[in-house]
């Protein structure tokens, strides 16, 4: 997993754990991505989605199961 939403582009982001004592050590803090199956251009993908772009309506879930067709 690439660890960055493909609708927005949102990635990691690093910094620094800082201590009670100030020791510095490195970080990591990472998009809450989601796997999602999604209408993408009338086909469905399976996207790594943030929250922030779920909740935010920025993808079109798709739906599970066949179609089916309606006789006149």
């Amino acid at each position: 997993m690439a660890h960055q939403c493909e609708i927005c582009g949102k990635g990691k982001m690093t910094g620094n754990n800082v201590s009670h004592a100030h020791n510095i050590t490195k970080r990591v803090w990472r998009p809450n991505l989601q796997r999602v199956r999604a209408l993408v251009e009338g086909r469905v993908r399976n996207l790594d989605v943030c929250t922030r772009c779920l909740r935010g309506n920025r993808v079109q879930k798709a739906t599970r199961g066949r179609r089916k067709l309606i006789s006149a």
